[in-house]
């Protein structure tokens, strides 16, 4: 990790949450650094990370020795494991990383992180892959949940999606329904036509199940 002023990403505890979480941001040239105790998770990881650690105690004084402290965001991926979760979680953000994030597999147990000051993430609400463009700031914008299958989801027109008509997004193939046009920041347009343009700066609102909405993300970020 660079020195000085905080960089990239830490993330701790490589299952199939952080291990999807490394290779999308790995895969959009983040800076990523990583930390799990399984040694063969980490060399699946090796070739497309900046640094990876083996550790086998999460405490504060071995976190700090690995430089996970310079990050500039740090995802906590160990949800199972309670108290290691708000332990380690603790000591990540006592070593004074900006944004810590950390998984949770319950709602009490959310509700602790939450209180200890980290933001939480619930893996069955959220993919790795949304996290990852929430993180890098790409496609995905903001995201309400109206029950436990539908969303209403803000994203961003990238350098793919510019210049299409509404028409030629193809949203139906999605099982999507586009709501509002976002122009800027000056404007919602709830009228707007199949013909209308999409451009740089715009996001379009959608509707529809959260895994279509993800499947359509994860289209946009892979063209851009």
């Amino acid at each position: 990790m660079k020195e000085g002023k905080k960089s990239g990403f830490g993330i701790i505890g490589l299952g199939r949450f952080g291990m999807a979480l490394t290779k999308t941001l790995a895969e959009a040239d983040a800076e990523v650094m990583v930390i799990d105790e399984d040694e063969s998770k980490l060399r699946r990881v090796r070739n497309y990370v900046q640094d990876a650690f083996k550790l086998g105690k999460l405490t504060k004084e071995a976190l700090e020795d690995t430089g996970i402290g310079e990050c500039e965001t740090v995802v906590v991926c160990i949800g199972e494991r309670v108290d290691v979760s708000l332990l380690t979680t603790l000591n990540v953000i006592n070593l004074g990383v900006p944004r810590v994030i950390a998984k949770a597999d319950s709602i009490e147990h959310g509700i602790i992180l939450e209180r200890i000051g980290a933001e939480v993430v619930h893996p069955e609400m959220e993919t790795a892959t949304r996290l990852a463009a929430v993180l890098l700031e790409s496609a995905a914008l903001d995201m309400m949940n109206l029950n436990d299958d539908y969303v209403v989801s803000e994203i961003k027109v990238n350098n793919w999606l510019n210049g299409k008509s509404v028409r030629d997004l193809h949203l139906e193939k999605y099982a999507l329904k586009m709501i509002a046009l976002e122009r800027g920041s000056s404007s919602t347009i709830v009228n707007f036509s199949q013909e209308d343009i999409v451009a740089g700066g715009d996001a379009i609102a959608v509707i529809g199940k959260f895994s279509d909405v993800d499947r359509f993300e994860r289209k946009v970020m892979n063209r851009e």
